[in-house]
């Protein structure tokens, strides 16, 4: 990691998206518990993309627009004023696009949460869309919260890892593991040569490379050990026929998962690659989405 570079952190204020959905309300209580959990603000926005809208709509669209968006916003903070009694929380009534408003509202250090879809104001708030948009521009941590029934706690974090450029993913993880004093499960799925066809000769090496690979996550989570002095760690270097299946799988059992965004420099296809696409879609628990610096 670029000591020049300032570190992520999951330790300041929340910033929350809603437009009034199930989702987004579900988005709202991850958030306000997590602001509790931070002993920091929540700041809970909403986007009615009315900027872009002007010439279509007329002041008194505008006007019942925005009267709609300042209820939603109450109710969501007085929803979060419930969960989190002791949490600072304010609201936003934004004009411009839902990724524009959450990236302007949130800090430095602040972590961004949004639902797995919504309506309204976050009209195309789908895994896929503007949510994976906010987590391919965002500087800071976003979360996502899944659709589903709420689950009993698993007591436990899940870190996904590939090699030593998610040093600071499985940072994130522990300290979160560490605060909610849960186990962290480190999990370092591979595919071996997934086009190898008939060069069975090539197979002699699969032991191989195993072995190195479950070298590099133990060396990868000896500092984490170090740090973490008391924190449950178990690590996990399973090779798959698909890392995407492997990971989502691990996420039944977890209160939540933490995954590095490598963002693709070019435009074809998902902006965070297909394996963080698919978590998004289809994790039973929420996405710790974590930059690299």
């Amino acid at each position: 990691m670029d000591s020049t570079r300032p570190s992520v952190t999951v330790t300041g204020p929340v910033v929350v998206g809603t437009d009034g959905s199930g989702q987004a309300t579900r988005a709202v209580r991850w958030a306000a518990r997590e602001a509790a959990a931070r002993g920091r603000p929540l700041r809970i926005v909403y986007a009615t993309g009315t900027s872009h809208g002007g010439l279509y709509l007329s002041p008194e669209d505008i006007k019942q627009i925005d009267g709609f968006a300042e209820g939603v916003l109450e109710e969501a903070a007085a929803l979060a004023g419930r969960l989190a009694p002791a949490v600072p929380v304010t609201t936003a009534l934004c004009e411009d696009e839902t990724t524009a408003c959450l990236l302007g509202e949130a800090g430095p250090d602040a972590t961004i949460v949004v639902g797995s879809r919504g309506r309204g104001g976050f009209a195309s708030l789908l895994v896929g869309s503007d949510s994976l948009r906010v987590a391919a521009r965002s500087p800071v941590p976003v979360v996502v919260v899944p659709s589903g029934d709420d689950r009993e706690p698993a007591g436990a974090v899940l870190a996904a890892v590939r090699d030593e450029h998610d040093g600071e993913t499985l940072r994130i993880a522990a300290a979160l593991a560490a605060r909610e004093g849960v186990t962290l499960r480190v999990l370092n799925a591979w595919v071996f040569l997934e086009n190898v066809g008939s060069m069975v000769t090539m197979l002699d090496g699969v032991d191989r490379l195993a072995a190195d690979r479950a070298a590099g996550t133990a060396r990868l989570v000896e500092p984490v050990r170090e740090d973490f002095p008391e924190l449950d760690v178990t690590e996990h270097t399973v090779r798959t026929g698909s890392v995407s299946e492997a990971l989502v799988a691990a996420t039944a059992d977890a209160d939540m998962i933490v995954v590095g965004t490598r963002r693709r420099s070019h435009p074809i296809g998902s902006p965070l690659g297909r394996v963080t696409h698919a978590v998004l879609h289809h994790a039973r628990c929420p996405v710790v989405l974590v930059p690299h610096t």
